[in-house]
């Protein structure tokens, strides 16, 4: 008899805690996620959801606990170390998309890959480019600039930047807080899309119940700490 393939844990975090001077945010958190899973942090402004992205995301460090990568300890990296996983491994979006203005999006959603040890980008990363575009419907906008796409187009041009380098990991930061309804529903959908079709664990933190219910998981962070909101 065979034995189930059980999935891994991309992500394993163990009695994090962070302080910002007296005040306390984070408390002896714990958290564990398989890969290829989407999940959803709710909680209200001020919760600490926004810093327990940043250290996922290696932009911040706990004060005390772990977190582990696929078993890789992050707090042991140094600063160029951190930058280079971040690069590699996570993909980031967030409410506002900091698209750069000057450039088209496709140049936006290339600019993560010039970044890697390739001098120029290669064919095959503006094959993914264009195959990420078209997935998110955005082929038609490719040689556009910012300032002539809509708010629900920036943001699926940012996601399709956050993709660029094959990242395991996706943390996105209320991406449909500045969206009207409409389109904060159409890019809810997207992503749980991209979740499937990418097979890139996605953690979303949001304000929004009806984002959050099309997760394959929900938690939410109160009293400095996780709470599970499946049944």
């Amino acid at each position: 008899m065979k034995a189930m393939n059980k999935k891994k844990n991309l992500l394993q975090v163990e009695h994090l805690s962070k302080s910002f001077g007296e005040q306390e945010v984070l408390k002896d958190l714990s958290f564990e996620l398989e890969e290829g899973l989407s999940v959803s942090i709710e909680g209200p402004s001020g919760s600490g959801k926004s810093t327990f992205l940043n250290i996922l995301g290696t932009l911040d460090l706990p004060d005390s606990g772990i977190v582990l990568f696929k078993g890789q300890n992050l707090a042991l990296l140094s600063d160029s170390e951190r930058s280079v996983f971040r690069n590699k491994h996570i993909g980031f979006v967030f409410q506002m998309h900091h698209l750069l203005p000057q450039c088209t999006v496709m140049e936006n959603v290339l600019l993560p890959a010039l970044g890697t040890s390739a001098s120029k980008t290669d064919r095959a990363t503006v094959q993914r480019a264009r195959e990420i575009l078209d997935s998110l419907g955005m082929t038609e906008h490719s040689h556009k600039f910012p300032a002539q796409l809509s708010g629900g187009e920036c943001q699926r041009t940012a996601f399709a930047r956050a993709l660029i380098n094959q990242p395991e990991l996706i943390l996105a930061d209320e991406p449909t807080g500045s969206l009207d309804q409409e389109s904060a529903e159409k890019l809810g959908d997207e992503l749980i899309k991209l979740n499937r079709v990418f097979r890139t664990t996605l953690i979303v933190v949001t304000h929004s119940a009806a984002l959050a219910q099309k997760m394959q998981k929900r938690y939410a962070l109160k009293n400095k700490s996780l709470q599970s909101l499946n049944h």
